[in-house]
């Protein structure tokens, strides 16, 4: 884990987002004892399409109404996310995708 550090800023996101991989998810990932499901990837990958669109990383609402588009309503409610992503689900995916903090996230 420690060979991610110098990769990371000091709040855990990635400094480089063009460095993301999908390894470097798993090991992300792990760090927030998480194991990645094809769910997740699902999920991840739809945020990074979002980032591609928009350069910016959204906060919770817009990113459920995002997955509702790309996804489907049954994936993108806040239970759902948040059962996959737990605690602040926008930061976290965030970060697992190598994306900068959602700006309106604390």
């Amino acid at each position: 884990m420690a060979a991610l550090d110098p990769l990371l800023d000091p709040d855990g996101y990635l400094r480089d987002h063009s460095a993301w991989n999908e390894d470097l998810a798993v090991a992300l990932a792990a760090r927030d004892a998480l194991l990645l499901t094809p769910a997740h990837w699902e999920i991840l990958h739809a945020l990074r399409r979002f980032y591609t669109r928009y350069e910016l990383s959204p906060a919770t609402r817009p990113l459920l109404k995002y997955l509702a588009q790309e996804l489907g309503p049954e994936k993108a409610t806040s239970i759902y996310v948040m059962q996959l992503f737990p605690g602040t689900p926008a930061k976290t995916i965030a970060r697992i995708a190598g994306l900068p903090k959602p700006p309106n996230c604390i």
